[in-house]
């Protein structure tokens, strides 16, 4: 099948640059030989900040084309450097944060209605979603948590009060016979479930895995973070 996608291609995308040498020097040499090497791009995915800007973050995005005169930035994100005549606009500062604020708020709310969790959305938001899987590191991810955790249990109540509030968001989903990241998902909810039922730990340190990850959810998710 991949043999004759490549007859019927005009080109093909390796997506990473590792992946493009290695399908050019080894299972698709011979086809590299046949059609020459400009028949094999490497371009990597990107984003549309249509899409991921101006559908998701409106209020993000009208903030900078106030700024920038209109929306003509969405077409070219070369003009966004435009926006560090701003740096030190104590309005737009204000307003950036405003909005950051607003969409973290929107996505605890989420996590409340999903999961039952109320999560303190002037927290430190740390979060990982990506495809769950033995080299994207979630494991370490939630082994770093526990070492929170752990640490958090050994300071005092007045050591505690100092340290900068964190919820730690995973999401993201496996493939149905992957045994391990399955696994990985367990293991995080059990963490969840012993450091969101701490009341000793309270918001200093809450674990949340969203369920049923998508593209809209991403949406809610990612745009908190700008």
């Amino acid at each position: 099948m991949a043999y004759l996608a490549i007859i019927g291609s005009h080109k093909v995308n390796g997506v990473a640059e590792l992946h493009s040498d290695l399908i050019k020097s080894t299972i698709f040499k011979d086809f590299v030989a046949i059609y020459g090497p400009d028949k094999f791009t490497n371009v990597t995915n990107g984003i549309t900040p249509r899409r991921w800007l101006h559908q998701a973050n409106p209020r993000l995005s009208e903030l900078i084309a106030s700024k920038l005169g209109g929306l003509d930035y969405l077409k070219d994100l070369t003009l966004l450097h435009k926006l560090e005549a701003y740096v030190d606009d104590d309005d737009f500062r204000t307003e950036w944060m405003e909005i950051k604020y607003a969409n973290k708020v929107r996505l605890a709310q989420h996590i409340k209605a999903t999961t039952g969790l109320i999560v303190n959305p002037k927290a430190l938001f740390d979060i990982q979603v990506k495809r769950i899987h033995k080299y994207k590191r979630q494991q370490m991810n939630i082994f770093g948590v526990i070492h929170r955790y752990l640490t958090l249990k050994g300071m005092s109540a007045e050591a505690r009060k100092k340290v900068l509030p964190r919820v730690s968001i995973f999401g993201g989903k496996a493939a149905p016979g992957y045994w391990m990241a399955k696994t990985i998902i367990h293991l995080i909810n059990c963490v969840a479930k012993v450091v969101n039922g701490d009341a000793e730990i309270g918001d200093r340190l809450k674990v949340v895995f969203l369920e049923d990850y998508n593209v809209s959810l991403a949406e809610i998710i990612t745009y908190q973070l700008k």
